[in-house]
């Protein structure tokens, strides 16, 4: 028995100094789409060494904002190099609802400027030395959702892609036989703003398109279910639910393991 503890101290101590010296690195990073600049978020650890999966963050219809950074940072510390993008255009950050509405509609009403831009961000990721390309991933809240199921639908080079709460409507359905990767739809079963009618369409649209796709309902929650600035009235139609957002998160890290498993020769 005390061979065996000897054995173990040195092992736990190291343990005890790689985390010590692991950090999450930040940084903004500034890129284009045609004419229009754009910033986004960078965050990795950089105790981890080499190439490791990346995980492209699409914000909600409030833009690029300290939520969707901590939920770049929370990939980060579980090993991926996760790029938060920037939809909207720099400097453009809705301060209240009816500004974020006006935004949101802008790439709603036209989903081939919405899958464009996406597609500028995903570069970014694709690009960054530290993202092996083979193992890129793409998730997105609320407005990010839909926007994730709109760049797979575009064709994008991705393993798979992740919608929390998100609108899961699209103008031509016939667009989802591009979808190259595995489709996750995480959904508040009581959310008035995706109807039953819409969750259907897509349901019908992933089998007609055979497509590998899962969908997650989660009992008593709405519109926004992750987010803690929604507040906690649900009959407003959107406000936070600890226990969904739980498991929705544990339900993406499952997909993500199965997504990035490498494959033994």
């Amino acid at each position: 028995m005390k061979s065996s503890l000897l054995l173990i101290a040195p092992v736990a101590a190291l343990v005890c100094s790689t985390a010590a010296y692991a950090k999450v690195q930040t940084q903004v990073v500034e890129y284009k789409h045609g004419n229009t600049v754009l910033e986004g978020y960078l965050a990795y650890d950089d105790a981890i060494k080499g190439q490791r999966p990346g995980v492209m963050v699409v914000h909600e219809w409030t833009g690029l904002g300290p939520y969707v950074k901590q939920r770049s940072e929370q990939l980060a510390k579980l090993g991926y190099v996760a790029f938060a993008v920037d939809m909207y255009g720099k400097g453009i950050r809705p301060k209240n609802p009816k500004e974020a509405a006006a935004q949101a509609t802008i790439y709603k009403s036209d989903r081939k400027l919405m899958r464009d831009r996406a597609a500028a961000g995903l570069k970014v990721l694709q690009d960054n030395k530290l993202t092996d390309k083979n193992r890129i991933a793409a998730i997105g809240y609320c407005f990010g959702g839909t926007t994730v199921l709109e760049l797979a639908r575009n064709g994008a080079n991705v393993a798979g892609v992740v919608s929390f709460h998100g609108n899961l409507d699209t103008p031509n359905l016939q667009d989802a036989k591009n979808i190259k990767g595995k489709v996750l739809v995480l959904h508040g079963a009581d959310d008035p703003l995706v109807p039953k009618e819409q969750v259907d369409t897509f349901e019908n649209e992933m089998r007609q398109a055979n497509v590998n796709w899962e969908l997650v309902k989660y009992g008593g929650a709405v519109h926004s279910f992750t987010n803690p600035e929604a507040g906690n009235d649900a009959s407003k139609g959107a406000a936070y639910n600890a226990t969904a957002d739980r498991r929705s998160f544990a339900d993406m890290r499952q997909f993500f393991a199965e997504l990035f498993a490498i494959k033994k020769a």
